[in-house]
């Protein structure tokens, strides 16, 4: 067991998770990344169901927990239960009813994915850091060009922000890929990057992230865990996660992060040109 005294709050636990999630070992680290993208089902979970899900032994989930700095699972499932006493609606329990209603029918799958958008929402507007999003705006209205990256699930996110951003006739460059061609060459000294990627992290979002941050410059990372290889760069990162239904995720969340994100640099930048 850890010598260390056990986090008393969400917030103490994804510091001290950050910290020490890179020198773990393999299936230690595979805890440490669900946990982080799935927080909101550790107090309604047991260890088997946690484990499970992580592609993990028990037992490894439970030398986790004690690196953390918790005696055991319990100890830390206590200090998740605590955290969302106020908010802890038992949503797990409502997708498996409606899973349980008819698999095959299109509109009862219609119904899953609504009520996990929903979920996706309520999480996200009860988790999102406003003093963050406030600097990230203020950030990318005074940035000279935007660029902005996100590929495979993220790539709808990234160009559905492209969009708003030239229909406000805010300049931005898409770092789409397509052609395999690399644009990375338009980053000049001041400009901000938008950098949006999910667990498995996309090499190509990162790279271009590291080489930005290799200029000097700014970076403002959409990503679902805090331990995203773009915490590393130290960029002003805003979480969001998406609740599944079976292997697939929506994006409800995430694009509408995205265009309030939009429409506010619009705003701020219509402020400071008058």
């Amino acid at each position: 067991m850890s010598d260390q005294t056990a986090p008393v709050s969400l917030e103490e636990f994804n510091h001290r998770l950050l910290d020490i999630s890179e020198s773990m070992p393999k299936r230690l680290r595979q805890c440490a990344d669900y946990i982080a993208e799935n927080t909101d089902r550790i107090a309604v979970s047991t260890v088997a169901e946690l484990s499970s899900a992580a592609g993990v032994q028990p037992s490894a989930f439970m030398r986790f927990c004690q690196l953390m700095g918790f005696s055991g699972f319990s100890d830390m499932q206590k200090m998740f239960r605590e955290t969302y006493a106020l908010k802890w609606p038992d949503y797990a329990t409502r997708l498996e009813n409606l899973k349980a209603s008819g698999a095959d029918s299109p509109s009862a799958l219609l119904a899953e994915f609504v009520e996990a958008g929903r979920i996706s929402l309520e999480n996200l507007a009860s988790s999102i850091d406003p003093e963050t999003l406030e600097q990230a705006v203020d950030l990318l209205a005074h940035a000279p060009m935007i660029h902005i990256i996100g590929l495979r699930r993220a790539f709808p996110v990234a160009s559905y922000l492209s969009y708003a951003l030239e229909k406000m006739d805010i300049p931005a460059v898409f770092h789409d890929g397509v052609g395999k061609l690399n644009h990375r060459h338009t980053i000049r000294k001041g400009d901000v990057l938008i950098a949006i990627t999910f667990a498995p992290y996309s090499q190509e979002t990162v790279e271009l992230a590291q080489y930005a941050r290799g200029l000097g410059n700014e970076i403002v990372a959409i990503t679902d865990t805090i331990t995203s290889p773009l915490q590393k760069l130290h960029a002003l990162t805003l979480h969001v996660t998406e609740v599944d239904v079976g292997a697939f995720r929506a994006l409800s969340a995430t694009l509408s992060l995205a265009i309030s994100l939009a429409v506010a640099i619009g705003a701020r930048r219509d402020q400071t040109t008058k």
